[in-house]
């Protein structure tokens, strides 16, 4: 019931870093003789701001991400991407998912709402900024073919991160298994094509809902799992489950999102 998978964690607007050697240009007097002085004149301020980014340390605060641990080093210039299925929650969604938290809670353990919610079919890998357009439209090529279909979750699962830095509260996929597979498919052929990492061999594709800092799986798979179970199976009186269309899918690299319609 336990699946490790990687995690995706905060992505950061990135540029791409310019070095800026010197701040001072020489301009020469023609009617001089080249052994003559030569005057020099400073930059503009405003050509020298051009270039402060890059010369500042970036410094990766904890606190501002939930305590959340990077899976990579931040490097100016990187993107962290991945491919995935967005779901867009209603109302009594997010009214279960506050039951649950709080059922969890009660067992001492503190479950943060994910920021959104999706299914992935990608690994989050890195791109450099010069690769981004490329890699998107061959990624536009390869899912044009794909065709739409609707995903059912209804069965709740513990999930963590490879670095076991972080546990995940998710609904795995009852419906529409093999349909993700044949899009994952397409998906690879890109990442190979980009020399990146593919996805999992045998992928739990699941909805993240919730997650906390640290190791907590086994707590949460053996102390209130089956309670927040029957939580989502007798919520007003029936069993509830997710259901996804999938008309559009979605590349995020960096703070940049581009939409990849399913016909």
């Amino acid at each position: 019931m336990l699946v490790n998978y990687s995690s995706s964690s905060d992505e950061e607007d990135e540029v791409v870093a310019t070095n800026r050697n010197n701040n001072e240009t020489r301009v020469s007097d023609p009617g001089k003789n080249e052994g003559s002085c030569q005057t020099r004149l400073p930059l503009p301020s405003s050509v020298i701001e051009m270039f402060r980014d890059s010369e500042e340390q970036h410094f990766d605060h904890r606190a501002q991400h939930g305590g959340r641990l990077r899976s990579f080093e931040h490097e100016r210039g990187n993107w962290a991407t991945y491919v995935y299925l967005p779901y867009e929650p209603e109302d009594v969604f997010l009214e279960l998912l506050d039951e649950l938290r709080v059922c969890a809670a009660a067992h001492g353990v503190t479950l943060t709402r994910a920021e959104e919610f999706h299914i992935s079919l990608s690994q989050t890998v890195i791109l450099r900024h010069h690769w981004i357009q490329p890699f998107v439209q061959s990624l536009r090529s390869a899912l044009a073919t794909c065709s739409g279909f609707v995903c059912l979750a209804d069965k709740l699962k513990v999930y963590s991160n490879q670095e076991k830095t972080r546990t995940f509260l998710g609904m795995e996929i009852s419906t529409g298994h093999m349909q993700l597979l044949e899009v994952v498919k397409s998906v690879d052929k890109v990442m190979e094509e980009f020399n990146l990492s593919t996805y999992y061999e045998d992928p739990s594709f699941h909805l993240s809902l919730a997650w906390c800092v640290g190791d907590f799986a086994e707590k949460l798979q053996h102390t209130c799992l089956a309670e927040l179970q029957s939580l989502m199976e007798g919520h007003e009186d029936e069993p509830f489950q997710i259901k996804l269309k999938c008309k559009e899918l979605r590349c995020k690299t960096g703070n940049k999102f581009y939409q990849f319609p399913i016909k």
